[in-house]
């Protein structure tokens, strides 16, 4: 009934929207990150995986920050 989402990332199993909750993969993440104006959390996570837990907030200007701050690095 699920399906696998083998690159998924996110920690938060516990979120409705996360794929092992259901079986329409990534789609409800990202049709829920649209609307709310947010970046899903993997995309945080590929940049730069530590400052995502420290973080806790998923706009689209946080994920400017944090890819700016990895860039002077």
């Amino acid at each position: 009934m699920h399906k696998t989402v083998e690159f998924c990332t996110c920690t938060d199993r516990e979120c409705p929207f996360h794929p092992v909750n259901h079986d329409q993969g990534c789609t409800p993440c990202i049709a829920k990150n649209l609307k709310e104006g947010e970046i899903p959390s993997c995309f945080f996570n590929s940049v730069d995986p530590m400052k995502t837990a420290e973080r806790g907030r998923y706009s689209r200007g946080d994920f400017v920050r944090v890819v700016m701050d990895m860039q002077e690095k």
